[in-house]
């Protein structure tokens, strides 16, 4: 496909013609020798003689070549392009952040795996997270385990079988017994901030946690404040039943809070299904393909008219040059028969 970046400069065509017809004639002046006998001169070279001053006027092939000259210039100048066709492009891949809870309650076997036998929340979340890292090809995953503090287990990796290693290691207590979610949160705050090759615009944090914010240093909602003033989306997921009591409470209605603060979305999971419907809708909610877009790539032509101008021009000057040395060999060839 073709087309004109400029076509609005195909209005200075008509110059040159505008230019010939109102603009007057440029003059110089020549010294003249005044003779007596000018009549009888011009009379004995029998040719016609006139007043004032002469205006020179093109020839035909002149004129075609200096038209020819403009029209190439006029047409490079408004840039012809050649269109190819169109492209889409689809970036894909996000960087995930995903927190995970190791107090001491993650150890209670109250989930039932589907052969029937129980099974500890936090391995039903490693089951649950393995199949999820699954699905998301492409993606970069991080790791965060939080009990008294948070840590970074794992920084933002495209290598999902070393962040599955780095997930399966960890136990419960391994960072304390107590439930520091304020503290997780502002940790993978930071994280964000410290990820100079982050692959999108989009930051997504998914927090999973079955217990309520235990003194962290910085409370849960005003970690969510922050969250949302770097553009970070919090998907909190919380396990277990939401009718138990004292630290092993769950605070559902601070993690919702949290979640829509940010602008993401609050889950409660008690049964490894649940877990597995949750992160599956997280995966719709956040797909790898987070945006396309459609191009047509250009290729720039205005150097051919450019060089037919400049071709036009050449053989031009080589027509001259053949026509004056004709004229001087026939003018030769005269005065040698007159001699």
């Amino acid at each position: 496909m073709f087309e004109l970046e400029n076509p609005w400069l195909l209005l200075l065509l008509p110059l040159p013609f505008l230019i010939y017809r109102w603009v007057p004639d440029y003059q110089t002046k020549r010294e003249a020798l005044s003779v007596p006998f000018f009549s009888r001169l011009v009379s004995a070279l029998n040719i016609s003689a006139t007043q004032g001053s002469i205006s020179l006027k093109p020839g035909r092939w002149q004129r075609v070549s200096l038209l020819g000259t403009w029209l190439m210039l006029v047409f490079a100048a408004s840039k012809p392009m050649w269109l190819a066709a169109p492209q889409t492009h689809q970036l894909s891949g996000r960087d995930l952040m995903l927190v995970v809870d190791l107090s001491g309650s993650m150890s209670e076997t109250d989930f039932i795996d589907r052969s029937g036998k129980s099974q500890s929340r936090l391995a039903a979340a490693k089951s649950v997270l393995t199949r999820f890292s699954e699905q998301r090809d492409g993606d970069r995953l991080g790791l965060i385990l939080f009990g008294d503090a948070a840590y970074l287990q794992s920084p933002f990796t495209a290598d999902h079988q070393a962040w599955l290693i780095l997930l399966n290691q960890a136990g419960v207590g391994m960072a304390g017994e107590s439930t520091h979610l304020g503290d997780a949160v502002g940790l993978a705050i930071k994280t964000y901030q410290d990820n100079t090759h982050q692959t999108s615009a989009d930051k997504v944090l998914i927090v999973l946690t079955d217990g309520n914010d235990t003194n962290s240093l910085v409370p849960p909602i005003d970690a969510a404040k922050v969250a949302k003033a770097y553009g970070i989306r919090l998907y909190m997921v919380a396990m277990g039943s939401p009718n138990t009591s004292g630290d092993q409470a769950i605070d559902f209605e601070t993690m919702e809070q949290m979640a829509v603060l940010t602008g993401g979305k609050a889950f409660l999971a008690m049964s490894p299904d649940d877990l597995t419907k949750i992160y599956r809708t997280i995966s719709e909610l956040e797909p790898k393909l987070y945006k396309s877009f459609t191009y047509q790539p250009k290729t720039s032509l205005h150097y051919l008219p450019v060089l037919l101008a400049l071709l036009n021009h050449l053989l031009f000057m080589l027509y001259r040059f053949l026509s004056n040395a004709n004229w001087r060999h026939l003018k030769t060839d005269s005065v040698r028969s007159d001699g």
